[in-house]
């Protein structure tokens, strides 16, 4: 939807197809037009997400920089330090799909 004119703007499922997992509600995007159509969406970078499911933080594993898989709020499945735990806010660079930093 356009934040200005609060018009829908409808995208090609292939055109969203490599952003469409860090897309999240209220997400704002920018949508890059080529004569009239929608070409590229763009997610802004980097981007704050709440850490919906993981493994349990298990001791002694954060002297040898242990990793674990995340679920983050938006479907997407990024690697973080050990000590991240479920409801934690994380940023995430959604350009390569890295972990940054807890928030």
């Amino acid at each position: 939807m356009d934040s200005e004119t609060f018009e829908e703007v409808m995208v090609e499922s292939n055109t969203i197809e490599d952003s469409k997992k860090w897309i999240s509600e209220g997400m704002e995007c920018d949508l890059v037009f080529f004569k009239g159509n929608v070409i590229e969406v763009m997610t802004p970078s980097p981007y704050v997400y709440e850490v919906v499911e993981t493994e349990p933080n298990v001791k002694g594993n954060t002297a040898q920089g242990y990793t674990k898989p995340a679920v983050l709020d938006c479907g997407a499945t990024v690697n973080v330090p050990g000590f991240v735990e479920q409801g934690s806010k994380i940023k995430v660079d959604t350009q390569n799909g890295e972990y940054m930093e807890r928030v």
